[in-house]
């Protein structure tokens, strides 16, 4: 009952709305500022990491989604008031070998992947990158940062949001829909959007509904935040653009020309890859009752606590 968790805390109207109101606003204000600005967005970054490094625009990109972490963090624990824990997990405490395993399993798939590609694939599309000063600078950077910024996704997205927006509607199925589209939308202003298209959305979009269903089905953010933090942590290592969103001094560089994206890209992971990953947790952690865990009833305050107070039949 991981919705239900929220119910440990007063989530209150106008408590509850602040945050994603705040934070849909900015990513509305940003996507206007995009659409009017004369420049594409990968020139404007080019031209400020040409004034002050890539390392710079890394930390300040990177630095302000985790100062969104504490945010919502204090938000829940101050103002809801609601434990750091219930809103990670409906588990009696953080299980950090669930957050570690998913980390590895993605951080591995990922990097098989990209050295496949890098050597065997499409050789021509790379050329080394590595800086031995740079990429020193850039690694412990990346490993404070990195994790930070993708746990404020989570914890906003698939725990606050997802929390709260489910106690309202009473049910499973709209906030996992609504947060994964919320959760796409929020990269639309990157600068792989204007460069590949909107076609794009479809990867951002599936990926929050994955993550979604990972947290439905294990009853927890934890493992949605070890692919997470996986995910971007080894994308900044291994491989940079000089069209992304968080370009670095990463080993490899890719110099393909791009002019639309390539289906194949966007769909097997979220059609083929993301299934299999799945199927693959859902053994793992022996999850059982889909359609219950992802279209449910949320249960009330009252019936929640009947259970959690152990007397089920005063639901």
């Amino acid at each position: 009952m991981y919705i239900e968790q929220g119910h440990r805390g007063n989530l209150g109207l106008w408590k509850y709305l602040l945050i994603p109101l705040g934070f849909i606003s900015f990513m509305i204000f940003n996507y206007i500022a995009v659409l009017m600005s004369d420049e594409p967005v990968d020139e404007m970054m080019n031209r400020l990491i040409d004034m002050i490094g890539k390392n710079a625009v890394l930390a300040i990109n990177l630095g302000f989604l985790a100062l969104g972490l504490f945010i919502v963090l204090g938000w829940t624990k101050l103002v809801h008031p609601q434990s750091i824990t219930s809103l990670t997990t409906s588990r009696k405490k953080i299980d950090w070998s669930r957050i570690f395993t998913s980390f590895f399993i993605w951080g591995t798939i990922t990097t098989v992947f990209t050295l496949v590609s890098v050597y065997y694939l499409d050789p021509e599309d790379y050329i080394n990158n590595f800086d031995a000063t740079k990429f020193l600078i850039l690694l412990p950077l990346a490993i404070i940062l990195v994790p930070l910024q993708t746990s404020f996704e989570e914890y906003l997205f698939r725990g606050y949001m997802m929390q709260g927006l489910g106690i309202w509607v009473k049910n499973k199925w709209f906030p996992l829909i609504l947060t994964s589209v919320l959760f796409g939308l929020m990269h639309i202003a990157n600068p792989e959007i204007g460069k590949i298209g909107y076609i794009l959305l479809i990867y951002y979009i599936g990926t929050g509904l994955f993550l979604g269903i990972l947290t439905l089905m294990d009853e927890g953010l934890e493992l949605a935040l070890g692919f997470h933090a996986a995910n971007n942590l080894f994308g900044v290592l291994l491989v940079t653009y000089d069209w992304g969103a968080l370009q670095a001094d990463a080993i490899f560089k890719n110099i393909a020309v791009v002019e639309g994206a390539v289906l194949s890209e966007i769909l097997v992971p979220v059609f083929v890859i993301f299934p299999i990953l799945l199927f693959v947790f859902s053994k793992l952690y022996r999850w059982t009752n889909w359609k219950e865990r992802l279209f449910g009833r949320v249960l009330d305050k009252e019936e929640f606590l009947a259970i959690e107070n152990g007397n089920p039949s005063e639901v």
